[in-house]
């Protein structure tokens, strides 16, 4: 039995309806009476037409086959490059399976796959497009273009690369110039912190200095973002510096005016409640430029105000200015006296007073005059310190050697009474200090001699060189150290001449006190006692200034009472206590300590 719509059933159903319909055409051509060669004519036509007919349908069917191939030709082709933009690899293509299915049904699969490739490329193409407008943004940004110069890099070819890679590529670019809009943005906004820092101290409107490098830094709506141009940065930069060479200027400006100022202060003796006018600028003087912050603290106005303040002083100083000569003057004599220096007598009180009075000199030439003279005494003064300190030293160890002579002097001081321990303990320490002044006088001497060879000239002490001083100071020492020993060897012969009488007579004659003889540790009026340097009243007369020994050399050969070199005797108290045992002793016509 035959299938019903296969080709053989077709075929056979087509015959039998050919045979029908042409059994009832001959039927009919009988009734009509047609000729045999009519007859043939006719069927000849019949199966001509019917030949075109068949004919015309295998054209259109091939035709119609080979527009379906084209059409998946074409498909593959646009899928197999949309694949190869996407770069997507190994998708299953129905064509290369000859024979397996039919146009139809190849079209049918591919049509969807190229519609899904279609759109993932949009989607992509989106990705890209996306990414490249952020990046010619930050391009634009970080540059400074226009948004207009951006436009025409936005478009993407067909054949342009699309694969992931690429985009990951784009991505990463991207991501670095987000970076570097980041770090640029930051190290504006630092630059634009510093000049709003310098804009306040020197009092300059911030919003128009920012705006002449540009508008966007100083922004007024929030659509406008922040210029991070190359530009920007290096304008922001000259800026910098042009507001802090007007801050180092203005800074010193302002210091030299407020020393002014403060000389002034000083000068006249301002109340506090007045300086607290300008308390806020007056410590500019302490202050380094980096540390001045305070805000308008070096505007215009305020260097104005404190040089008007100048200005008023300079003028009151002027109708002050005898009454200021003479306070200078005394500060003067005040450091000059401290630090032992005889001051200039060509502007002492009495001249200076004449001078002003006189109206030959200008008071204010004799004041800068005083003061160039303070100042190089302060100098001075400063390079004299360790030598006037070791002085100090040395006077007080012989202030103590003094005191020890004193105590020694005294017969009660091993009592048991109050305040006995002290003193003895106060003795030895006493006793300790004395045994270095020797060499303190020697060290004393070497720094003099050194100081005086760096400066180039004498160290003067109230007037006197010092050296001469120290010189005589030993010499008069090492004096009494003769008299001590012939003091002592004076001791042994009374010992040994009182021990023969012993021998002699029996027996210990009794003592008779010698006039010439004083205490045991002391010495008797007709032995030379050496000087001790003493520290200057604070106004000592020209006559009470420091003497050397040679002064003092036709004043019965010892040192007067002064405040410079007292006749207070050295302390011996190296002598043994043996020599010290008697409280009295005998002195023979002969001896030297007889009267």
């Amino acid at each position: 039995m035959l299938e019903i719509g296969s080709p053989t059933s077709l075929c056979f159903r087509t015959n039998t309806t050919c045979n029908a319909l042409l059994q009832e055409l001959q039927k009919i051509w009988v009734d009509i009476g047609e000729s045999d060669a009519e007859k043939d004519r006719m069927l000849m036509e019949l199966e001509k037409e019917c030949l075109e007919i068949y004919r015309r349908k295998v054209d259109e069917a091939a035709n119609s086959k080979a527009q379906l191939h084209q059409s998946l030709v074409s498909i593959e082709a646009e899928i197999a490059s949309i694949m190869a933009s996407l770069g997507v690899l190994n998708i299953h293509s129905p064509i290369k399976e000859k024979g397996s299915k039919s146009l139809k049904e190849k079209l049918a699969y591919v049509r969807p796959l190229l519609e899904e490739l279609r759109l993932q490329k949009e989607e992509r193409v989106k990705q890209f497009v996306d990414v490249k407008a952020q990046i010619e943004k930050m391009r634009g940004e970080i540059s400074g273009y226009n948004k207009a110069t951006m436009i025409g890099s936005l478009t993407l070819d067909d054949d342009q690369d699309l694969t992931l890679r690429k985009l990951n590529e784009y991505q990463t670019h991207l991501r670095s110039l987000q970076k570097e809009k980041a770090d640029r943005l930051n190290k504006v906004l630092d630059y634009v912190n510093e000049v709003h820092c310098l804009c306040g101290v020197l009092g300059v409107d911030f919003c128009q200095t920012v705006s002449e490098v540009h508008p966007s830094l100083h922004r007024t709506n929030h659509e406008q973002s922040t210029n991070i141009s190359d530009e920007t940065l290096d304008g922001l930069q000259q800026m910098i510096e042009k507001l802090k060479t007007e801050r180092r200027l203005r800074f010193q400006k302002l210091k030299d005016v407020v020393e002014s100022l403060l000389e002034l202060w000083n000068l006249m003796d301002t109340p506090q409640e007045e300086r607290m006018r300008f308390a806020r600028v007056s410590c500019v003087v302490r202050s380094s430029e980096s540390d001045v912050t305070e805000p308008n603290i070096l505007s215009t106005e305020t260097i104005e105000q404190v040089s008007a303040e100048v200005d008023r002083f300079n003028k009151l100083k002027s109708s002050r200015m005898k009454e200021l000569v003479m306070k200078r003057r005394s500060e003067l004599e005040d450091l000059c006296r401290m630090a032992h220096i005889e001051p200039d007598t060509s502007t002492s009180l009495e001249k200076s007073t004449a001078l002003i009075d006189s109206g030959l000199v200008d008071p204010s030439e004799l004041l800068a005059n005083i003061e160039a003279q303070i100042n190089r005494i302060k100098e001075e003064a400063h390079s004299r310190k360790e030598i006037i300190d070791r002085i100090d030293r040395w006077l007080s160890a012989c202030e103590e050697e003094n005191w020890l002579e004193e105590y020694n002097q005294d017969e009660n001081r091993y009592s048991a009474g109050r305040g006995g321990h002290v003193n003895l303990k106060h003795a030895e320490r006493a006793r300790v200090t004395v045994n270095k002044i020797p060499s303190m006088v020697d060290n004393l001497i070497k720094k003099t001699l050194l100081w005086e060879d760096q400066t180039e000239k004498s160290f003067l002490y109230d007037g006197v060189r010092l050296v001469s001083i120290l010189e005589d100071y030993k010499l008069t020492r090492k004096q009494q150290e003769e008299e001590k020993k012939r003091y002592r060897d004076q001791k042994k012969m009374q010992d040994l001449l009182l021990n023969r009488r012993e021998s002699i007579y029996g027996s210990k004659p009794s003592p008779r006190r010698s006039t010439s003889v004083r205490k045991a540790n002391g010495y008797s009026g007709n032995v030379s006692m050496p000087p001790t340097p003493r520290r200057n009243s604070a106004g000592a007369a020209n006559s009470d200034v420091m003497m050397t020994p040679r002064s003092y050399s036709g004043q019965n050969g010892y040192f007067k009472e002064v405040r410079k070199l007292s006749t207070a005797p050295l302390n011996f108290v190296a002598i043994p206590k043996e020599d010290s045992a008697s409280t009295y002793t005998y002195s023979e016509p002969d001896s030297p300590l007889h009267n």
